[in-house]
């Protein structure tokens, strides 16, 4: 004798297309633009604006920088035989102040032996070190929620992806290494005829100082072959 067919324990229902379901369906189709009305109730979720930023010129940022370094940029720094804050002075023509915190300075622990030149160099009196008040100890998540909260920092790094990611941040210079010396991006960074382009603060200065210098120069020419 064969088994007997086992019935399920619970009936499967069938789905019923009322006609609010088709009401809703066609005005999806129709009208796939509709505003939701619900969505719109919802508060906006805008980030507050840093009171130190002109468009995308941050005025925070001023002599004696402070350097936030990256791990990677310490073991960089070593390779290219780059003392950091004689060469941090040569890139920006101004004091600077090495900034490390509490999450580099645990990365750099974790590292070991091989990484030993790096932490004492970490360790140096010169640098500033900064506490972190949050949980774990990955260096990159740090420095990023710290520069967005606090634009005064330069950040020092050779990784892409977080260069990729404070690229997103307006107003946070970027310095990293090329040709075995320092570089700094978008020191400072100004909007001038409605388009972007990077100036530094002195060729900005001495543009408005030649200006000023021609037009004395000028009205004073003027009024000597006025009297001649």
């Amino acid at each position: 004798m064969g088994r007997a067919k086992k019935t399920p324990k619970f009936a499967v229902m069938k789905k019923l297309v009322t006609s609010k379901m088709i009401k809703q369906h066609k005005e999806e189709v129709l009208n796939p633009k509709k505003k939701d009305l619900e969505k719109e109730k919802l508060p906006r979720n805008v980030p507050n604006v840093s009171s130190a930023l002109f468009f995308k010129y941050n005025t925070a940022l001023g002599p004696p920088y402070r350097v936030l370094i990256d791990t990677n940029f310490i073991n960089f720094s070593i390779q290219n035989k780059l003392d950091l804050e004689k060469a941090m002075m040569d890139c920006l023509y101004a004091k600077c102040t090495p900034c490390i915190t509490d999450c580099v300075m645990a990365e750099l622990e974790k590292l070991g032996q091989k990484y030993r030149v790096a932490l004492r160099i970490a360790k140096d009196p010169r640098f500033e070190r900064l506490p972190c008040t949050h949980k774990g100890t990955y260096a990159d998540d740090c420095i990023v929620e710290r520069i967005t909260l606090h634009k005064c920092y330069i950040v020092a790094t050779c990784d892409r992806d977080l260069k990729r990611r404070i690229r997103k941040i307006p107003g946070v210079p970027i310095m990293y290494i090329t040709q075995h010396k320092y570089s700094i991006e978008r020191l400072p960074e100004a909007t001038i005829g409605g388009g972007k382009m990077e100036v530094t603060v002195f060729a900005l200065l001495s543009k408005i100082l030649i200006v000023e210098l021609w037009e004395a120069f000028s009205s004073q020419n003027g009024r000597f072959t006025m009297s001649a």
